[in-house]
């Protein structure tokens, strides 16, 4: 029955068939797996005398006097009287003459609209109607709201309504999809038969049941991308196993070496997320770990540190045959960064470091490239330029992947292929644990949740427009003192429809009228690699006081004598994007200042903002954002790799562990799913509607 075709079942013109084909809905399935985008509550009935003006009001009464007249413009007008025990009401629909002719005097239904005043009379406008019957559909209860298909001929519209009506007399068809969920998970996490949840979620009883409906659907969802996270970090794993490498050696002589000759001790979290990498190094097959902590808690020492260990550890190997580690940056600014801090932490170690950035030239790149084939370097520090079809390691045993979220997943993956070497990624982007488990959920996750001791808290402020002269005349003094400037701006160029700054045009503006006498730079991301990095040598090295950037500098600046962040529109970023820019400045002595500066009047953007003031934790404030702005807009969802879901909400952190706890017991009881035929082809099904995923 789930597989009769729709034009057998349900009555309709060819031409509703059509636009529901190129909706992908041929079937009774596929109807009745249209999930609903959203709901409305209008099942709390009032009478007449308790209506209110201005809002949505449900009522139940019977009609009268009804009729249609044609007023000015040649409009029609249909009127109708509805009454019951507390009074009546008068409604009124324009150009809708199948009213007339679709009720009689002496039928009860249900109106639901909004009461506007018609000459000091109170009147119904154009409301939502629906004749009492035993199971109401269009409205008087928790009313199902669908994404509705774009076709410009109305009279051939897939709306909420035609969906509604359609849907509802064939839901009883639900009671042919079979379970695919094992008993045990069914009873462990307390959901609903699929079968029952499937009508729930298009005509809930109630809203307890509603909830019920979406946590089953949602958990499937997740279920499933868990399950799938996992089964590729045991093929992963099991990868390298087949293959019979050696497992790489720990010298804690060696740890203890690199670890007294910091000028700093580690923190507690620091130590945890080494202790993490370390124990995978031993492992015999790859780790896939990922590092998250906020701009300044030191992760690129950690990954250093465990570069050391995985290059060294072994005394009895010749130079060419040590392991080699390569760290891929998304920036030649960030690269040159990480070159100097590597090359400076290892200077009295014989570790041979090494840069690789596309603006080399073909020659210097060539003689780089042959001493890594021939195990002369130990470590390359570099961009895309990593990942050219040219290179090649003799024996690389440790990626590090820093930023992620700026890489393609078959970007990262291109490191793979020299050997499945270890890969640890590393962000600066702090993600709620559990919204890491759905993006990330294929890696082993530590989070360095710490800041050094004796940094700074940097203070933040929003700023009034009435503020902003004496803003400049402050970071004005402050530059006098020595002090540096970064000056964000959301655009490049100016725009009609945006009233933000652009930062061309915010440039221009603060060069002439305000900061004349001070140096000013200008940095985005349509200058060539040469001009930026050219920009960033000039900023870095103190001759630029100023500089006007977008939101380029989000990732890879340490200017320790930059202590004053300002920001343009800054509710035109999230709560994280924001948080990064902050952490520009304050890696230095100086007390360090951010200012958020906004136009916006907007309830929930000046909430937004407040948590910036409020709040120093990244992690903190991911959570924020994630609970006002949702994931999808806040983490790129859709760039991430993650399918588009139905029911699944990637901010529901419970449901989230549960899918995850059952998906962990799974995959070690039939990683195959080869006990479960209905579960695997469920499985299989997921895969395929979502564009191939789990290809």
């Amino acid at each position: 029955m789930l597989q009769t075709l729709l034009s057998k079942v349900i009555r309709t013109t060819n031409q509703h068939i059509k636009q529901l084909k190129e909706m992908g809905i041929l079937t009774v399935a596929d109807l009745l797996l249209y999930f609903p985008r959203g709901y409305e509550d209008e099942s709390d009935f009032r009478t007449i005398i308790e209506l209110s003006l201005d809002e949505v009001n449900v009522v139940k009464g019977v009609i009268s006097n009804i009729s249609t007249r044609y007023v000015k413009n040649g409009m029609a007008l249909t009127t109708a009287l509805l009454t019951d025990k507390t009074g009546s009401i008068e409604a009124t629909w324009f150009n809708q003459t199948y009213i007339s002719k679709q009720l009689k005097g002496g039928d009860e239904i249900i109106l639901t609209g909004k009461i506007k005043m018609n000459q000091g009379r109170a009147v119904f406008s154009s409301p939502k109607f629906e004749k009492v019957k035993d199971e109401q559909v269009q409205t008087g209860r928790i009313v199902p709201k669908y994404y509705q298909a774009d076709i410009k001929d109305s009279k051939y519209k897939i709306s909420s309504k035609w969906l509604r009506e359609k849907i509802q007399p064939i839901l009883y068809l639900a009671d042919f999809f079979e379970e695919y969920l094992p008993e045990n998970i069914l009873d462990e996490n307390d959901l609903l038969s699929f079968k029952e949840a499937v009508k729930q979620v298009h005509y809930p009883d109630s809203e307890e049941s509603l909830g019920k409906a979406r946590e089953r659907l949602g958990f499937d969802e997740l279920f499933i991308l868990q399950f799938r996270a996992l089964q590729k970090k045991r093929d992963w794993q099991m990868s390298w196993l087949t293959e019979n490498r050696d497992k790489i050696l720990i010298s804690e002589k060696l740890l203890a070496k690199f670890l007294v000759k910091l000028p700093f001790k580690f923190t507690n979290a620091q130590t945890k997320a080494l202790e993490a990498i370390l124990a995978d190094l031993k492992k015999p097959y790859p780790m896939l770990r990922l590092i998250q902590g906020d701009v300044g808690s030191g992760k690129t020492v950690v990954a250093a540190a465990g570069s050391l260990l995985a290059i060294l550890s072994n005394e009895n190997l010749k130079n060419y045959e040590r392991p080699q580690v390569c760290v891929m940056v998304p920036t030649e600014v960030l690269a040159k960064q990480h070159y100097k801090t590597f090359s400076k932490l290892f200077n009295s170690f014989d570790i041979r470091v090494e840069l690789l950035v596309g603006s080399f030239t073909q020659k210097q790149k060539k003689s780089i490239v042959e001493n890594m084939k021939l195990g002369l370097t130990d470590i390359v520090i570099g961009t895309h330029a990593l990942i050219q079809e040219h290179v090649d390691f003799k024996n690389l045993a440790l990626a590090i992947v820093d930023e992620q979220h700026r890489f393609g997943v078959k970007q990262r993956e291109y490191l793979a292929q020299f050997g499945h070497p270890h890969l640890l990624y590393l962000t600066a982007t702090p993600i709620p644990r559990t919204l890491a488990l759905t993006i990330y959920g294929d890696q082993d996750i530590s989070v360095i949740d710490e800041m050094p001791p004796g940094r700074q808290e940097i203070i933040t402020r929003i700023v009034p427009e009435h503020k902003r002269q004496d803003a400049y005349r402050w970071i004005e003094e402050q530059v006098k003192k020595g002090r540096q400037v970064f000056i964000i701006c959301p655009l490049i160029d100016e725009s009609d429809k945006l009233a933000f700054k652009a930062v061309t045009e915010e440039f221009k503006r603060l060069k002439e009228q305000f900061f004349s006498n001070l140096r000013l730079g200008l940095l985005h991301g349509r200058l060539l690699p040469q001009e930026k990095d050219q920009v960033m040598s000039e900023f870095s090295d103190g001759h630029i006081d100023i500089l006007v950037s977008t939101s380029v500098i989000e990732v890879g600046i340490d200017v320790p004598n930059a202590s004053i962040m300002l920001i343009e529109g800054a509710e035109r970023f999230g709560l994280s994007q924001l948080h990064q820019f902050r952490g520009r400045v304050g890696r230095g002595e100086h007390q360090s200042y951010c200012f958020l500066f906004t136009d916006s009047d907007s309830v929930n953007n000046i909430k937004r903002l407040k948590a910036m003031v409020q709040h120093a934790s990244g992690f903190k404030l991911s959570e924020i954002d994630l609970e006002l702005r949702g994931p999808g807009e806040v983490y790129g969802v859709k760039q991430s790799g993650i399918p588009d879901l139905k029911m699944a909400n990637l901010s529901d952190s419970k449901l989230i562990e549960k899918a995850r706890s059952a998906a962990e017991k799974f995959i070690k009881i039939d990683p195959d799913l080869e006990k479960y035929p209905k579960l695997r082809k469920k499985f299989e099904e997921f895969g395929k509607e979502r564009e191939g995923y789990f290809a």
